[in-house]
């Protein structure tokens, strides 16, 4: 018998002229993967296991961008980039308790993380907060006549 699990994660970005409107959407991208960091691990088994953790809930998550380019290593512990922004959930994410997955999202607005946009995390905490996750890819420069959405949905199976 061979036991197997999978994780399956998906970055979508809208990308909006303006406010978050249909008629305003410039460009749609979905991204495939990321790279576990030991510290979300932990949490997440802490979580688990009943234990004393931040969870990722919507008081708490945040989904942050940087402007760094360096590869993902499992032992950082957050965004690599001289520029670097988190947001707080947008309000009723995330969701999760079906589908076998947790779906994050927040809404990056004109006055918000204006640089390139090279890696992307989700963390718990309104400071410094344990990192879930980096995924290291170039997903546009954002500018000050741009909202940008981002979200993470990270399938188990």
């Amino acid at each position: 018998m061979i036991e197997k699990a999978s994780w399956k994660a998906k970055w979508i970005v809208w990308k909006y002229k303006g406010e978050p409107k249909p008629e305003n959407l410039i460009e749609k991208r979905e991204v495939e993967g990321n790279l576990l960091l030991n510290e979300g691990i932990n949490a997440i088994w802490t979580l688990v296991a009943g234990g004393v953790e931040t969870p990722y809930n919507n008081a708490n998550a945040r989904i942050g961008v940087g402007d760094s380019n360096a590869s993902a290593d499992p032992s950082q512990t957050g965004l690599l980039g001289v520029n670097q922004y988190y947001k707080g959930m947008d309000q009723g994410y995330p969701t999760y308790g079906s589908g076998q997955k947790i779906v994050f999202r927040a809404t990056f607005s004109t006055s918000e993380a204006n640089f390139a946009w090279n890696e992307v995390t989700v963390d718990n905490g309104s400071a410094s907060g344990k990192n879930l996750n980096r995924k290291v890819v170039s997903l546009g420069t954002k500018t000050s006549d741009q909202t940008w959405v981002i979200q993470l949905e990270i399938l188990l199976s």
